[in-house]
């Protein structure tokens, strides 16, 4: 067996991918040492890896507070969450890691391709590479998306003029001592676009998607491997009352796990949408205080649910548009409707609309009459469902992850990995 050392962003949206691969590499003789926030130590102990805990907060969305040292020795606050500002903190990302596995040995390393400075870490190891894309809207994708309003004001100015504007007048010179820190350290080749390291691309790519679903392949040469949704049967332990659905139509509800607390008044718009209807509501909201706001009767909440045990018993859905969630709504071939917020939800909610599969609301203009006019629409509209299962036809002929492990021991040989 090799020994693998995976490193993910400790996010739901970029766990989950890596937690099946991680458990399909162990089922086939890989020794796994997954590195993750204590919030995961229970489902990657699960996949039969070995857990160990980073020593800092690597979430990119929530820094912890504290004081955290510089690469110049000095302290500073945690710092502010966010792609940008974690590349300027390689001490987080790139020593604290290398001092945590000093003296172990690994065959390859496998990585989130949001995980800042993997390919320092693989250089310095001189390891071979295997990125995990849970994120595959492109650049380019994302300059595209015309509906981008999100919390973050990224509709200010044209988004790469935004991302242009940011790096050049604010990143610029911050980057390039990171840069120098590093190549310094470590005697390894840093790229000097900071935008790169937002896909980081290995020798071997696995990507959770289909052909079908990608709306322009060129971007994809024969690194990338597609394997469709990333599905498999996750080990968290979630209580659920399933006999309160017994003999109910059931609408499932998820804003996700990052994006949800940012609009909050969308809530208030559920409830009024689907009170009157006689429908049992399911609905996540994770991290949403909700104690202000009068709760309807047909309403299950919790932070988090058994997703794929309820989306089997569910007529049709409302999401943000995540990658997981999405992926595992066409995988089920749920009929649903997308509100997307942030990141690369827009490119998915549009492609998916594109196909047929779903209809695409804009949060800031949503009412309840809209909510439930299009919701109503994907649970009686059959064409919903037909578009929803070629997409889910092309998950499943896509070969999941066993189509990954086996890509990955090909590579494996071309690498000189015999054991």
């Amino acid at each position: 067996m090799a020994k693998v050392l995976l490193l993910s962003i400790p996010s739901h949206g970029h766990m989950n991918p890596t937690l099946g691969l991680a458990g399909a590499l162990v089922k086939h003789g890989e020794e796994v040492t997954f590195f993750s926030s204590e919030e995961f130590r229970k489902p990657v102990e699960a996949t039969g890896a070995t857990f160990i805990c980073y020593k800092d907060d690597l979430n990119i969305f929530k820094f912890s507070q504290g004081q955290a040292a510089t690469a110049s020795g000095k302290k500073k606050p945690a710092g502010k969450p966010g792609f940008i500002n974690a590349l300027l903190q390689p001490e987080r990302f790139v020593d604290h890691l290398m001092e945590q596995i000093k003296g172990m040995q690994f065959d390859y390393i496998v990585h989130s391709a949001a995980y800042p400075y993997a390919s320092v870490i693989a250089q310095a190891l001189k390891i071979p590479a295997v990125s995990s894309f849970a994120v595959f809207a492109t650049m380019k994708d994302f300059e595209k998306m015309r509906k981008g309003k999100t919390w973050s004001l990224a509709n200010l100015v044209p988004f790469r003029w935004k991302l242009r504007f940011l790096y050049l007048l604010f990143y610029r010179n911050k980057f390039g001592k990171v840069r120098r820190y590093l190549q310094d350290k470590y005697k390894v080749q840093v790229s000097s676009d900071l935008l790169s390291h937002f896909f980081n691309k290995s020798e071997l790519n696995i990507i959770y998607t289909s052909r079908y679903f990608i709306r322009d392949n060129s971007h994809y040469d024969d690194s990338f491997v597609f394997v469709g949704a990333p599905v498999y049967e996750k080990k968290y332990q979630v209580d659920f009352p399933f006999e309160k659905l017994e003999g109910k139509k059931v609408l499932y509800i998820s804003l996700g796990t990052v994006f949800g607390n940012y609009a909050a008044g969308v809530y208030d718009h559920f409830f009024k949408a689907f009170a009157e209807m006689d429908i049992t509501v399911v609905m996540t909201a994770y991290g949403v205080d909700l104690s202000a706001m009068k709760i309807p009767a047909n309403f299950i909440l919790r932070d988090y649910v058994p997703q794929s045990a309820i989306l089997e018993r569910s007529a049709a859905a409302i999401t943000h548009a995540g990658m997981n969630s999405i992926g595992d709504l066409l995988y089920a071939n749920v009929p649903f409707v997308s509100i997307p917020m942030g990141a690369d939800q827009f490119f998915l909610a549009e492609r998916a609309a594109e196909l047929g599969a779903t209809i695409v609301l804009d949060v800031h203009t949503l009412t309840p009459e809209g909510l439930r006019a299009a919701t109503e629409k994907v649970m009686t509209d059959k064409s919903f469902i037909v578009s929803s299962r070629k997409i889910s036809d092309s998950f499943r002929e896509a070969g999941g992850y066993e189509k990954a492990v086996e890509e990955i021991f090909s590579w494996k040989k071309t690498k000189g990995i015999r054991r």
